[in-house]
């Protein structure tokens, strides 16, 4: 069984990781490797801690959710682009995630030099990214602004994040910087978009796992890692949305790469 602090432990992680672009899974990864905890039950009980963070998002934004819902059934136009912008970036990684996530898992899964390489690559983008956004201009200001194209593109920049390290918010907050919306505007249509994302993903695993997470989890460290995760990721939200306004993605570019130069050089000592 996972003890209740371990369980607290990577609901402190989840929390703190999966809304900034830093990648969850690849801390999550780290975090077990240096704990010496690596067993399908750990894998697991990831997918219970990510269903806390994806109940804080939808927190969060009930208010403009509630507005979007409502503006359906008005049938408003900027109800129905925002829709269908949020659909056509869910489709494109649920399709490549259905099709490809078993190999994926096999090949990189557990792998710290993978998830090392993933951060300093992102680091790395987000970086030349962030200097670029920054000559030219801040971008679109509004998410009634965002289009089904722009959805689009995002999606497929988000299908980068199946690799362990890359991060969804950061594919998708890049992604949507490089389509022309702001880095506010690019964070918020992240966190939306993440909503079906991490619901279908949790959704999916939680199927594949359930025996596993009672087995070999436990239904205390489940409900603990679960609050820690959704009361953290709540307060992170908030936090970085503030942060974005006041400063770019420039600092989490050079963490990621710092944090993946320090995993490589500790693997090779």
């Amino acid at each position: 069984m996972l003890s209740l602090w371990h369980a607290a432990l990577l609901g402190l992680v989840e929390g703190l990781t999966e809304f900034v672009p830093v990648s969850s899974t690849g801390h999550l990864m780290l975090v077990d490797h240096l704990l010496g905890h690596s067993g399908a039950g750990t894998g697991a009980f990831e997918i219970v801690i990510q269903l806390g963070a994806l109940v804080a998002c939808v927190l969060y934004y009930r208010r403009l959710l509630a507005d979007m819902l409502a503006g359906l059934v008005r049938g408003e136009a900027a109800a129905r682009r925002l829709a269908l912008a949020i659909g056509c970036a869910f489709a494109p990684t649920a399709v490549v995630g259905f099709l490809l996530h078993r190999r994926i898992e096999a090949a990189l899964f557990g792998r710290p030099r993978a998830v090392a390489g993933a951060l300093i690559t992102g680091g790395l983008v987000m970086i030349a990214v962030e200097l670029w956004r920054r000559r030219r201009g801040v971008g679109l200001e509004e998410l009634s602004q965002v289009t089904p194209a722009h959805g689009f593109l995002i999606g497929l920049a988000q299908c980068a994040s199946l690799w362990p390290g890359t991060s969804r918010s950061m594919a998708s907050i890049v992604g949507g910087q490089l389509t022309g919306l702001s880095t506010r505007v690019a964070a918020d249509f992240a966190f939306l978009i993440g909503i079906p994302t991490l619901g279908a993903a949790c959704l999916f695993k939680l199927v594949q796992a359930r025996g596993t997470l009672l087995a070999e989890v436990g239904v205390a460290p489940m409900a603990v890692g679960l609050l820690v995760s959704f009361v953290i990721g709540w307060i992170v939200i908030a936090a970085f949305l503030r942060y974005l306004r006041k400063t770019g993605l420039l600092p989490f570019g050079l963490y990621r790469v710092a944090v993946g130069a320090l995993v490589l050089l500790a693997l090779a000592g």
